[in-house]
């Protein structure tokens, strides 16, 4: 049996290496039989070397590199200038199947061009998406397009749809997930030119579409996939993170006005850490790019360390459940 190498750009992000190197050694300690290959600048990587122990040591290599992707750079530059970069080495290093999978939390962008460019898309897809699960009362939904494309065509919006379903069929176990095309109400006259266009392409196809959902579906509905563009996507999750972090704060103040509110919060301080780890966005960090001819997962730029490990946890995840030649299968098979 291969063994699993995951390839990590160390550079990216808003704490890089200081960040992404605790990040490593925890899921190392949690995963055995795992090896990381991570690049980056050895000069700064070296100084974040002694929180490994010998055992743990063996399993990671540095793959040096003083290049890398800057927050600012545009997804054209990053492509044509830096092709040396932590970020392009990492996913090149997919595409020679040295690794299975590469995690990234930097500039999304040039990780989506760089990727698209040097991975190539599968049979059927046009664009990418980016994917994620937000937390829902039933468990969890799957979202996308969560930020790569902008404008999307009704023919794009379809092709997400296919992906997030067959993405769901994987992880969820769900042999037939439902679908919901995100739109500003229920009823079929809602809704922009793509999104009904889009409605009529899968009510006529072989998901399980359920029709127009709204926006508190994606967390009080019993929708599986929920499917929009990439404007409407991101600004969905950065609400949800917001409101995540407006009602954990809130909280926290509520129970801190008087000493009966601070004995209230102590009564209840089981509930209060069982609901704060329902909410976390931490815990949903990482988004998989799907479409592509490998394992990609984006990172927020902004993540923690207990937040970047849970994304290598997701592409370790798709790399057991093989998630792209899984699509691929099921692509032939949905759009004929």
């Amino acid at each position: 049996m291969k063994e699993t190498r995951i390839a990590v750009d160390a550079m990216g992000g808003d704490g890089g290496p200081r960040i992404i190197m605790p990040s490593i050694k925890d899921f190392l300690s949690q995963n055995d039989d795992i090896k990381i290959d991570i690049f980056g600048d050895e000069k700064d990587l070296s100084t974040h070397l002694d929180i490994f122990n010998k055992k743990l040591s063996k399993r990671i290599e540095i793959i040096h590199t003083d290049v890398k992707v800057l927050s600012d750079d545009s997804p054209s530059h990053a492509l044509r200038h830096k092709k040396k970069s932590s970020m392009s080495l990492a996913i090149e290093s997919v595409k020679n199947n040295r690794t299975q999978a590469c995690v990234s939390a930097g500039n999304t962008g040039a990780l989506m061009a760089i990727s698209r460019f040097i991975l190539g898309t599968l049979e059927g897809i046009d664009r990418p998406a980016i994917e994620s699960m937000l937390p829902s009362l039933n468990g969890h939904t799957h979202v996308l397009d969560l930020g790569a494309n902008i404008d999307c065509k009704a023919e794009h919006l379809y092709q997400f749809a296919v992906m997030g379903s067959v993405l769901s069929m994987i992880l969820d176990d769900n042999d037939n997930p439902k679908v919901g095309l995100l739109n500003v109400g229920a009823e079929n006259i809602k809704g922009n030119i793509q999104v009904k266009e889009a409605h009529n392409l899968l009510q006529n196809g072989k998901l399980n579409y359920v029709g127009f959902v709204e926006g508190d579906d994606i967390f009080c509905g019993d929708i599986d996939v929920i499917v929009c563009d990439g404007f409407v996507g991101n600004i969905a999750l950065k609400t949800s993170e917001g409101i995540a972090k407006f009602i954990s704060s809130k909280l926290k103040d509520e129970f801190k006005k008087n000493v009966f509110t601070k004995i209230a919060g102590l009564s209840s301080s089981k509930v209060l850490n069982s609901f704060k780890k329902v909410v976390d966005p931490r815990r949903y960090n990482g988004a998989s790019l799907l479409g592509l001819k490998g394992i990609i997962v984006k990172s927020h730029g902004g993540a923690d360390t207990f937040a970047f490990t849970n994304s290598l946890r997701i592409a370790l995840m798709e790399v057991k459940k093989d998630v792209p030649s899984c699509i691929d299968m099921k692509l032939k098979e949905i759009l004929g």
